[in-house]
């Protein structure tokens, strides 16, 4: 009997799988591809839960995954809710959750999608599925502690797609191929207390740190490139703590968030603002830290037959001809991308991470049968 993703993604939902809490959703994934004749392993990490399921040979000569995630981000205001965040009910054909459309839905779809196709059609190959508990959250052991131990074990992928939410607002409008690196740096400036009314007997760290700032914005980064649009950099924070107008702070703190693509490397814009950094410094006489955490980098799987695969299913499957993008987020493909080419495709994703969070039935099934044809023509 086929496997119900309407059915599969409530059950999914009503797992309270808040990072890094498992919350029963991978051992509800383990059952229902152990029964089907998937070989499944846990590849938890620290305390991050991550599950990986084959059907068929390792090493295979083609093997096709999907790559998704069963954590969601917190509830936040329960009381703000009109349905229970962890109830999946349907009203007029939609299901409201925490994970509703970000990404349970996908996870059922692909599941739902590979149970039936390796029953019915047994492909002359391998379909895996990697999911993790851990993308919401750091993403530090997540997919790359499944990738890590594929490599140890010798378990590969020939393509993978990973289930996201990829259409802004039509089921089937878009396709992820790529996606821009991001990386987040914090800045410290240091200077001397005093008291405003004797400004040369201290050293104002604002008006280093403003100078720091507009040097930063005011750059243009890029105009864009082939695949991409021009990268950006948007100061998120400014801050010295001080409540007194009458003192002059040592220190002030500031934070940017960088979004690029693939004209940069994270290298290379951190040795730029070191660079600024540095100019600064020299006007000022300030004391300047600076500290980067990377994301990930820009990547770009260049349209071919991946993503005319997948397009020709999502069009088959909806009518629309999916467009190829590179907008929006990090996902986890910024890691699935140096194992092998990945592309994303996935459903609307207007309310992911919102008070009632909530998906229409009908595009959840629609999801499966994309995926089924996608593997239907991978192996065909």
């Amino acid at each position: 009997m086929p496997v119900d993703p309407i059915q599969l993604t409530a059950d999914l939902i009503k797992c309270p799988s808040v990072t890094p809490v498992e919350g029963g959703a991978l051992q509800l994934l383990d059952k229902l591809l152990s029964d089907a004749g998937f070989k499944t392993w846990r590849v938890d990490r620290g305390d991050t839960p991550n599950l990986y399921a084959r059907w068929g040979a390792r090493g295979a000569n083609r093997s096709f995954g999907f790559n998704g995630h069963t954590d969601v981000v917190p509830v936040g205001d329960e009381a703000a809710w009109t349905h229970d965040p962890f109830g999946a009910e349907v009203v007029d054909g939609i299901m409201y959750g925490r994970g509703a459309t970000d990404m349970k839905s996908g996870v059922a779809a692909f599941a739902a999608a590979a149970v039936d196709f390796v029953r019915d059609t047994p492909p002359d190959g391998a379909v895996i599925l990697a999911i993790t508990g851990d993308e919401e959250g750091p993403s530090t052991d997540g997919t790359i502690a499944i990738l890590d131990w594929m490599a140890e074990q010798g378990e590969t992928m020939t393509a993978c797609l990973v289930g996201e939410p990829t259409c802004p607002d039509t089921m089937g409008e878009m396709i992820k191929v790529g996606r821009r690196g991001s990386l987040t740096t914090h800045f410290t400036v240091t200077g001397k207390q005093g008291h405003s009314a004797y400004p040369h007997r201290a050293l104002n760290p604002l008006p280093a740190m403003a100078r720091l700032m507009d040097r930063l914005a005011s750059h243009a980064l890029d105009q864009g490139s082939d695949h991409f649009d021009p990268s950006t950099l948007a100061v998120v924070t400014i801050d010295t703590g001080n409540p007194a107008t009458n003192v002059i702070p040592a220190v002030c703190k500031s934070s940017v968030n960088i979004r690029f693509n693939d004209l940069h490397t994270s290298d290379g814009i951190i040795s730029w603002m070191q660079s600024e950094v540095d100019a600064v410094i020299a006007d000022f006489g300030v004391r300047i830290d600076m500290s980067t955490r990377v994301s990930g980098e820009s990547f770009l799987t260049p349209p071919g037959e991946l993503s005319d695969l997948v397009a020709a299913a999502v069009e088959a499957e909806t009518g629309i001809s999916p467009e190829l993008s590179t907008t929006g987020g990090t996902s986890d493909a910024r890691f699935v991308k140096n194992h092998c080419p990945v592309v994303e495709f996935g459903l609307v994703g207007k309310t992911m991470h919102q008070v009632d969070e909530s998906v229409p039935v009908e595009q959840i099934t629609q999801l499966k049968s994309v995926y089924t044809r996608i593997l239907r023509d991978y192996f065909s």
